[in-house]
Parts: structure tokens; C-alpha cells; sequence
């Protein structure tokens, strides 16, 4: 015995899912024992299971009793547990207790299950970082890294805090925090965040957010935010536990009153256990939660899930969300007599074929797949971060960059381009300027394109049942013609952040459930007010995540529609679950009453209920969306 209790002590020292399945392991092993009288001990080999399993339970209900008088579905389950080992059933009160704690587990286990494949994505902190002090670079662990310190950051590597740059310029790669796949253009005065990735140049930053308050932190910490626990519809059998609690109170009185047989009162005390029912819901919304972290998406909350299946409108940011947001190029235009539009993209890209920056891939790319022939070869090529590049090409030295760019090298620009060039900027194009031994050349003009996906996506969002509407800042005209692509019927375009939170309030009072799908910090307030809001880049946008219920960690914007029916199958399964709960435990109360149903046999049908449920709610990990 004293073996068995240093080992039991042992165990306990043990910490979350691991200690608990070792207890349910060595449960399950005395109910065996028991059920098949091979006994070592001089005691009930089931008390084990009581032990480890049902104490926790009963504990539970007598706090929440005496601190504020809260009747919870354990408070039925703890009257069960007792007067079975009151009466001397200990089988049928381990079996309880076992059941219950295997339903706890099996929610823990699909909590993991859905972090784990979220907690891949948010291991991108740095362990490491250049601090200057005194004019001397120091590398130290990136968590001792204080507000105010002097980071030196170089080519390639991760920004370890985040900070303002003090020193140089470059490109930041700030997908994973923005979902942006182009790299921004940084110099002194702006802002990184920690995760992004330096690309082009070596830079100095002040840190102004280390630790747990840094960007990438805060995403581990929404990801430890993923629990059922706050979903509505999980609370369905506490909502119902004190009149359970009356009911089989009355049940059992009545019947041991009037039979005079104190096992058949205890037997309804066992069957009427909402075991079943308190796992109908939860098991479900994991499992779902689960699935949906495979289809890359992080879900905040469980009840995020529930409003999602009664959604009936989807609306939709356009750039970065139903666009790729990669540039292609879509227009050259040429400036100067003695050269032509297409002589323009020779050049362009003949200058950017040795770049680095994804907006020279971009050129070269279009170049090779709309002009397909050799690139011209360049020398002197030089990068400058933040501005462009330049070569010489056929002896010509050529600039493509930025306006900032020319006007450094005191290259003028007309009134007349300057008035051209707004207007595709107007559109949400990207204008790569071009100059020619001094003299300005012309321009290539490129823009996002939209996802090859968006369309098929949109297509099956509506065979769901659900309308997506666009809600864009770009102009009317820009947007109708995305729509149109896309099979989007409804279009409100030019819309300020108050433009799109007015238009889902107005939605709303009409009795419209709406879901809300953006990518930035302007989307934040649509996020917050629409029923559901699903961030675009599952680590984006700081203030667009925490507006946002659900993050997307990808740009799979393909998934959706496989979540808009996951939340749907999932409130089908509860109903099932909870259908088939209630009705076993009726049925299985009348066969209490009536004589047919012992302790031991009311609790083996009981319990098989429960292991049915968790089962059917297991089914939704790999559930897979059929597609007509």
C-alpha cells in the first residue's frame, strides 16, 4: 500500500494532459479489475477510480454550492457518485466518475490538437539579438532585450522586438504579421514588428515593445486563447441542471416511496447523470475547432462558431483578402519620343532581372510570361533599399524606382505624368519609375490581382445559403469591375472605416447575421461589429486580430467555404448529440423505475451514451466538406 501511494503521489506531481491520462490509464485499469473480481487489495479495487476520477468532481460541485450557490451539471453528477457508494455500488460510481473524467480529457486533448497546429506559425521570435551599447554590438537572448535599447538588425535576419528604426533604410518582409506578401519600404521613423524579416538592408531600431508585450508574443497568446469554454450553447446542461437536479430528486423519492426499493431510486440517481449531455456540446466544438486549425484557422472563441452557422451575408475586404496582393505588371507607358512602351518593359526589367525586391521578380516574371523573349544584360547593377535599383543597360544608365528615387538623382518629373500616374494610384496600382541617362522614360504600372480561387470560393459561399457583398476603399469603378469577376452582386465601394461598420449595423437591423472577412487596421471596426469577424493573415494586423473572433494564418482564402459548413455540421452534431442524450436517459429512467435497470447495468447504458456522444463529436476532426 505505502508503494502504491508513492506512486500516486508521483503521478500527481505530473502536469496537465500527461497526469491525466496516466490517472484515466490506471482508472480504467481498477474498473477492469473490479468488473472481472481479480482484487489484490482488501478494498474495492474501484475505489481507485473514485479516487482520482470522482474527489475532483464532487470537490468541484460543493465549491461552486457553498461560494455561489451555482447547481451545475457535477452537482448531479456528484449526488450519483455518492449514493451509489452509499449503497455499496463503488462499480457503478467509478464507471460515473471514470466516464466524466474521460469526456474532460477528451476536450483537452482536442484543445492541443487544435493549438498545436496554430502554434507552428508563432515560433518566429528570435532567440537571439544585436543590442549596441556604447557604441560596441552585443549579442544577447532576445528576451532581455529592454524598452529603449539600441538593436542593430542586418540583411535576412528576424526583427527580435518590436521598435522604430533611428538608423538606415530597408524593406521589411511583414507577412506574418500582415498577411502583406510585398515587402514595405522602411527608413527612420517607421515602425517594425517583431516576426518580420529584414531583407535588403542593415538598419538600427529603438525597441519600444519587448517581451510579452511584442507582436509576435501577443499572437502566442491569442492562440492560448482557444477555448470552448466561452462558446453560449457549452453552458446548455448547467443552464438545466437544477431542474434535472428536481427531477430526479422527485424520480428517485417517488420511486422508492412507492416501490420501497432504494437500489431502483439510486439507479435513476445514475442514469438521470447528464454524462451525455454534458459532453454533447463541448466534445463538438473542439473537435470542430480542431478541424478547423488543419484548414488554417485559429478560432478564438467557441461560440465564434455558432454565430457562423447562422451567418447569412459575408462581407469582404478586397485587397489581400479576395486579391493576391502580388503585383503583376498591367501597363507600360512610355514618355519620351524615341522610345516605345514596349522598349519601356525591356528596360525594366533588363534593370530589375538581378533584384531582389519582389516588385523587380514581379516585372521580370510578367516580362517573361507576356514578352517571353531574352532579358537584355545589365552591369553596374546596385540596389537601393527603399528606393529602387540602377544599371547600365546597352550603355544607357537607367534608374527604376520610386518618385523619391528620381527626384534624389534630380530627375524631373512632368505635371502631366505626375496627373497620369495618380490615377492608376488612385486604383491601388504601383508605379515603377524609369529614367534613361538623366532624363525621365516612362513608367510600368502594376497591380494585384485577384486570387484564382475567389471566384470558385465565392460561388460555393452562395450554394450555402450565404451572400457575400464587397465593402472596399477603392473607387466605384475599380470595385464593379472586381465584383463583376467575382460573381459579387453587391457592391459598396470608396468606404471609409465608418462607411463599412455603418453598412453591417444596417444589415444588422435588419435582422441579418453578418460576417465580416479583413486583413488590416482599417477593417478593425467592421471586425468588432459584424457577428463574426475572420482576420485575413491568422498573425496580421495587431488591432485587426483582436477585433477579429477567428484569424486565418494563411491566405487560403479557399477554405472559407469549408468553415461556413464546418460551423454548420458542428450544430448539427450538437443537436444529434444532445437529441440522443436526452432520450437515452428518459428511456433508460423508465427502465429504473420499473426494475430493469441495476446500478451497475444503468450506469454500463448510461456510459455507453456518453462514449456514443464523444465518438459522433470525434467525427468532426476529420470531417471533410463534399463538394456538388
Amino acid at each position: 500500500m505505502k508503494y502504491f501511494t508513492q506512486k500516486l503521489e508521483h503521478l500527481l506531481e505530473l502536469g496537465g494532459v500527461k497526469k491525466d491520462i496516466t490517472l484515466l490509464v490506471i482508472s480504467g485499469i481498477s474498473l477492469i479489475l473490479s468488473l472481472a473480481n481479480l482484487n489484490p487489495f482488501p478494498f474495492d479495487i474501484a475505489w481507485i477510480s473514485i479516487i482520482l476520477c470522482g474527489i475532483p468532481i464532487v470537490m468541484e460541485a460543493i465549491i461552486g454550492l457553498i461560494t455561489a450557490f451555482d447547481i451545475k451539471a457535477d452537482v448531479l453528477v456528484s449526488l450519483a457518485l455518492v449514493a451509489s457508494v452509499c449503497i455499496g455500488e463503488d462499480f457503478a460510481a467509478g464507471e460515473v466518475a471514470f466516464i466524466m473524467a474521460l469526456g474532460g480529457l477528451l476536450e483537452e486533448l482536442t484543445v492541443s490538437k487544435a493549438r498545436a497546429g496554430i502554434e507552428k506559425l508563432v515560433h518566429l521570435t528570435p532567440q537571439t539579438a544585436r543590442v549596441i551599447i556604447d557604441g560596441n554590438e552585443k549579442i544577447i537572448p532576445a528576451e532581455q532585450v529592454e524598452v529603449g535599447a539600441v538593436l542593430r538588425v542586418l540583411p535576412g535576419e528576424t526583427i527580435p522586438v518590436d521598435g522604430i528604426i533611428t538608423d538606415g533604410e530597408t524593406s521589411v518582409n511583414q507577412a506574418v504579421m500582415t498577411g502583406e506578401s510585398l515587402p514595405v519600404d522602411k527608413s527612420v521613423g517607421d515602425e517594425v514588428s517583431s516576426g518580420t524579416v529584414n531583407q535588403f538592408g542593415a538598419f538600427e531600431m529603438r525597441a519600444t515593445k519587448v517581451g510579452e508585450d511584442s507582436s509576435v508574443q501577443r499572437m502566442i497568446r491569442l492562440v492560448q486563447s482557444a477555448d470552448a469554454g466561452k462558446a453560449k450553447i457549452v453552458g446548455i446542461a448547467d443552464r438545466w441542471a437544477t431542474w434535472i437536479v428536481v427531477i430526479a430528486f422527485s424520480a428517485a423519492a417517488l420511486t422508492w416511496l412507492i416501490s420501497g426499493e432504494i437500489i431502483r431510486a439510486v439507479t435513476i440517481l445514475v442514469v438521470f447523470c447528464p454524462c451525455a449531455l454534458v459532453l454533447a456540446t463541448p466534445t463538438a466544438i473542439m473537435a470542430a475547432i480542431g478541424n478547423a486549425a488543419k484548414h488554417g484557422f485559429l478560432v478564438r472563441e467557441g461560440d465564434a462558431l455558432e454565430r457562423l452557422a447562422g451567418v447569412t451575408k459575408i462581407t469582404f475586404d478586397k485587397t489581400g483578402t479576395l486579391t493576391y496582393g502580388t503585383p503583376e505588371v498591367v501597363k507600360t507607358v512610355a514618355v519620351k519620343p524615341d522610345i516605345s512602351s514596349e522598349e519601356i518593359f525591356d528596360l525594366c526589367a533588363a534593370v530589375e532581372q538581378l533584384s531582389e525586391h519582389p516588385l523587380g521578380k514581379a516585372v521580370v516574371r510578367s516580362y517573361r510570361r507576356t514578352v517571353g523573349k531574352t532579358i537584355t544584360a545589365c552591369d553596374d547593377f546596385k540596389m537601393i533599399p527603399g528606393r529602387g535599383v540602377c544599371a547600365n543597360v546597352n550603355g544607357a544608365a537607367i534608374l527604376a524606382g520610386n518618385r523619391e528615387m528620381l527626384e534624389e538623382n534630380n530627375i524631373s518629373i512632368s505635371q502631366s505624368i505626375m496627373t497620369e500616374t495618380e490615377r492608376f494610384s488612385e486604383q491601388g496600382c504601383t508605379l515603377i519609375y524609369i529614367s534613361a541617362n538623366g532624363k525621365t522614360a516612362g513608367y510600368v504600372v502594376l497591380s494585384d490581382t485577384v486570387r484564382k480561387e475567389s471566384r470558385a470560393m465565392i460561388d460555393e459561399l452562395k450554394s450555402l445559403g450565404v451572400q457575400p457583398v464587397l465593402l472596399t476603399g477603392d473607387n466605384i469603378r475599380a470595385a464593379s469591375a472586381i465584383a463583376k469577376q467575382l460573381h459579387i452582386d453587391k457592391v459598396f465601394a470608396e468606404c471609409l472605416p465608418e462607411d463599412k461598420l455603418k453598412r453591417i449595423d444596417a444589415y444588422q437591423s435588419c435582422g441579418e447575421s453578418v460576417c465580416m472577412i479583413g486583413d488590416g487596421v482599417n477593417d478593425a471596426p467592421a471586425l468588432k461589429k459584424a457577428n463574426v469577424g475572420i482576420a485575413m493573415g491568422g498573425m496580421g494586423s495587431d488591432i485587426a486580430v483582436d477585433a477579429a473572433d477567428i484569424a486565418l494564418s494563411d491566405d487560403e482564402v479557399k477554405e472559407l467555404p469549408h468553415l461556413v459548413a464546418l460551423s454548420k455540421r458542428m450544430m448539427t452534431t450538437i443537436k444529434l448529440n444532445m437529441t440522443f442524450s436526452m432520450t437515452l436517459n428518459f428511456v433508460a429512467i423508465v427502465l429504473a423505475i420499473i426494475g430493469t435497470l441495476n446500478p451497475i447495468v444503468g450506469a454500463l447504458v448510461h456510459n455507453a451514451g456518453s462514449v456514443l456522444v464523444i465518438i459522433n463529436s470525434a467525427t468532426l476532426l476529420n470531417w471533410k466538406r463534399k463538394i456538388k
